[in-house]
């Protein structure tokens, strides 16, 4: 959502958390894409915070690597399309009156302050005119996104310090959302969770565009802790446990029903705020690495009473026989949740090449 070249350029993606550090880099493959380079490493912690980078050199040191030891083909180019932190954005859907693109551009600036809980000056501002949901024409719907400047300048240095070229930088949102849902449009408002190491975020998809977005802190480390402490097994032991048996296995669903009960309220109330403000959501996809805990879908169906699914991530990117024959774990749509983000932002990349 925030560009900085019009130039096209062949151009990856980078998805940057708090705790780890992923690429991906996709290729022309006739109508589609497919896989061209990638790779991850973990962050520690504390060199990362909540969003907020804390120490510049150790990130920098790490993206060096990441670029320079790839796996697949070698890296051609210092052209990114790079993640920002959710939990530093603002985004919001506002509604504007009929007016021409060039009192648009002012308008917004104006409206956004009602928003955004931080000085205008202070942040970065992107909009753009989305499709109503209701097919209702008295007005305009414009999706803006807001991120401090000290964000985003400190992610752009980071970047620039290890010798690439942002092109685009937007929120983990607008990538999750262009890697699961098909063709970026939904006729029926649809859920994402994505559930990651330190957080889990909720995106309302409805037409052609995000609608809502949130978090809370819950997350798959936090169940990993629950099971060890619970079940008095070191966090490895724990961690093992939560892959291999899941919510199959009863003393690790005994261990983590508190937790799970409390993330059902959560995405309750967030599906009845938005049934009452908008209409009601048809679908949940789950995705990030927490996605993968067995008998989660299945779970989340049964207390909500709605569909509930694992995201495929591949969807815009590969035809669904493509995935078959392929050997990397990545390929697989249970590995590759982890990359959700990566995906989305790939995905971007080349298209603005094209």
């Amino acid at each position: 959502m925030f560009n900085f070249l019009t130039l096209k350029q062949e151009a990856f993606g980078l998805d940057i958390s708090d705790l780890s550090l992923k690429l991906i880099k996709l290729k022309r493959k006739g109508k589609f894409f497919d896989l061209a380079s990638f790779n991850e490493a973990d962050i520690k912690p504390g060199i990362i915070k909540q969003g907020e980078i804390k120490k510049e050199n150790d990130l920098v040191k790490i993206i060096k690597d990441v670029c320079s030891k790839i796996n697949g083909e070698k890296l051609k180019t210092k052209y990114v399309v790079a993640s920002l932190p959710e939990e530093k954005a603002f985004l919001q859907v506002i509604q504007m009156p009929l007016m021409s693109k060039q009192d648009l551009q002012s308008a917004v600036v104006y409206e956004a302050e009602n928003y955004i809980p931080l000085p205008i000056e202070k942040v970065y501002l992107s909009s753009q005119v989305i499709s109503p949901v209701n097919n209702r024409e008295n007005h305009l719907d414009v999706l803006i996104a807001a991120l401090p400047k000290t964000t985003v300048d400190a992610y752009v240095s980071c970047l620039k310090k290890a010798g690439l070229q942002p092109i685009a930088l937007e929120v983990e949102s607008l990538a999750i959302s262009r890697a699961l849902i098909k063709n970026e449009t939904a006729v029926s408002p649809v859920l994402l969770i994505d559930l990651g190491a330190n957080r889990t975020g909720f995106i309302v998809f409805a037409g052609n565009s995000l609608r809502f977005t949130s978090s809370i802190p819950v997350s798959s480390q936090s169940f990993t802790n629950i099971i060890s402490k619970t079940l008095k097994v070191n966090l490895s032991e724990a961690e093992k446990l939560k892959l291999q048996y899941g919510l199959k296995e009863k003393k690790v669903f005994d261990a983590l029903i508190p937790a799970l009960v409390d993330l059902v309220e959560q995405i309750q109330k967030y599906l009845d705020y938005y049934q009452t403000h908008a209409s009601h959501i048809k679908k949940i996809f789950l995705c990030g690495g927490g996605a993968k805990l067995k008998g989660f879908t299945d779970f989340l169906s049964d207390k909500l009473k709605i569909t509930v699914d694992v995201g495929n991530p591949w969807i815009n990117i590969l035809p669904h026989d493509f995935l078959i024959p392929k050997k990397l774990l990545i390929y697989k749509k249970e590995e590759s949740l982890r990359y959700t983000t990566a995906l989305g932002l790939a995905i971007r990349a080349i298209k603005k090449n094209d």
